[in-house]
């Protein structure tokens, strides 16, 4: 990005970014292949289930709702409620990870049903069992996750050949420092919502209507972390913190663009989500799907790199009109 000496350039425009990186996936079309088989896996593949493991528990669970709360359910619809969350609930879906993950249409979706009939199911038979299943597939699904983010950021941007286990091995560590402070300021305000639900419904709305507009904010630094290691070949730290100092100053623009983003990808989802689960149609979905999510990334990683050139070009810029007043 060049600029006149003395003028500051405009930010880089949201059209061009996205025109962009729609672009470079249309020219490179292979690289949805990754969204594709997991897809494909989560839909045709064995689902590993907990029912048999969490089902004794639902009643269990039913029974400790406060027959007097204004908010308490009937046992019997608490009991048909986890019974078709468990019927559908496929632990393969945790392959789908964040900030870094293989973008998914099935894992939202989590179908019970295919064009051969229901797929086979595999039975999780202990709580240990589960957790090492569940560690072993978000460990996977960062490793993956990040071979992805490597591949498109690479189409994307045309890098030159970079260090793969280098980004891998920080990969893991940004998920593992965002995983810890969801369990450290989740945990306690899920708790608190809880107790709020039981004492004031009403109040418990309100605060999670606050929770969610903090959320919201909080979802561009987020959002943005992974690719100072994929752009710069950041260490995870520091490509957390740029993503910070990004949105810092550019947070008008940078919420319209993930806006944008959430409107394209979800607003086309409704349309991929069309087709019966046991229609073969579903496969335009999966690939309509990969292709929109992995050309929305590409776009990312371009507007990440422009914004932060642009950022540059104005420190500089500010920098030499400081410098010239004090002369």
């Amino acid at each position: 990005m060049k600029s006149e000496p003395g003028k500051i350039p405009p930010p880089p425009g949201l059209i061009a970014s996205f025109t962009a990186g729609f672009n470079a996936i249309a020219n490179n079309t292979p690289v949805i292949i990754l969204p594709v088989m997991l897809d494909l896996f989560l839909w045709l593949g064995p689902h590993l289930r907990l029912k048999q493991l969490i089902e004794p528990l639902i009643g269990q669970f039913s029974t400790l709702t406060a027959p007097n709360s204004s908010v308490a359910l009937e046992p019997a619809l608490v009991q048909e409620i986890w019974t078709q969350f468990l019927d559908n609930f496929n632990l393969f879906a945790t392959l789908r990870t964040f900030p870094v993950g293989i973008t998914s249409l099935m894992s939202g979706r989590m179908p019970i049903q295919t064009p051969f009939g229901t797929p086979a199911n595999i039975e999780v038979g202990s709580f240990s069992n589960a957790l090492g299943w569940w560690l072993l597939l978000v460990i996977g699904g960062w490793i993956i996750g990040g071979l992805y983010f490597h591949w498109v950021s690479g189409v994307a941007l045309k890098a030159e050949k970079r260090s793969l286990s280098q980004s891998l091995r920080q990969v893991v560590l940004l998920s593992v420092i965002w995983l810890a402070l969801l369990f450290f300021f989740g945990l306690p305000a899920f708790l608190v919502f809880s107790i709020l639900t039981l004492i004031n419904p009403l109040l418990a709305k309100i605060v999670l209507l606050i929770f969610a507009l903090l959320s919201l904010w909080l979802v561009l630094p987020v959002f943005f972390s992974p690719h100072g290691i994929f752009t710069y070949q950041q260490n995870a730290w520091l490509s957390i913190l740029n993503s910070l100092r990004m949105i810092r100053f550019t947070l008008p623009t940078s919420g319209l663009f993930l806006l944008g983003a959430i409107i394209i990808s979800q607003g086309l989802d409704f349309l991929w989500r069309t087709p019966q689960e046991n229609s073969w149609l579903t496969l335009v979905g999966i690939a309509g799907h990969a292709f929109i999510s992995t050309a929305i990334l590409a776009t990312s990683f371009i507007y990440y790199r422009d914004v932060n050139a642009w950022l540059q070009i104005v420190t500089d810029q500010l920098q030499k009109q400081t410098t010239s007043v004090r002369a």
